[in-house]
């Protein structure tokens, strides 16, 4: 769905769409979309901002991927309400412009409008961790053997390196 601000100019534009598995390109990130996103909210135009436009709302999106330290599979159920700021960009652009806190809030926009899918692709980035993890204890990938310890208890020890050979073992 195009958030036209053309059409914003006259009235305040309400969006429920869904976007099955595919529709929006999460290849590039690692992560399988497991059911459809549900985006409910509201565009609108903010008067006398100078094409500053305001989008209210929420989504609900469940996900899978890897886990970071055991390469199992992780899910991430994501239930998100958002309040974003998008402007048309500067006319004069200096080499550096300094913003305030306030300002590093509000993202850009070219032309006509918006892209709802771009704008809910990138706040399902933004709510996903850095670090994604299959559980809170997870205990991740032996080093020695590669088993899962979350599914095998290995018995294999990591003996420490000793410090003081370092240096002669690289010659």
């Amino acid at each position: 769905m195009f958030l036209n601000i053309k059409e914003m100019e006259v009235r305040k534009i309400r969006f429920d769409e869904s976007f099955e598995p595919g529709e929006i390109d999460f290849s590039d990130t690692g992560l399988r979309q497991a059911g459809p996103i549900r985006a409910v909210g509201t565009a609108r135009l903010l008067e006398n901002s100078g094409g500053e436009i305001r989008i209210e709302g929420s989504y609900s999106a469940a996900f899978e991927t890897e886990c970071d330290r055991c390469l199992g599979p992780a899910a991430y159920p994501l239930e998100v309400n958002f309040d974003l700021f998008y402007r048309p960009p500067l006319e004069e652009v200096a080499d550096e412009v300094k913003i305030d806190d306030a300002e590093a809030e509000i993202g850009f926009y070219e032309g006509l409008g918006l892209e709802l899918a771009d704008v809910v692709k990138e706040q399902i980035l933004l709510a996903l961790p850095m670090q994604k993890i299959c559980r809170d204890d997870c205990k991740g990938i032996c080093p020695v053997c590669g088993a899962n310890r979350n599914d095998l208890d290995c018995q294999c020890h990591v003996k420490p390196a000793d410090d003081r050979w370092t240096a002669l073992k690289n010659l």
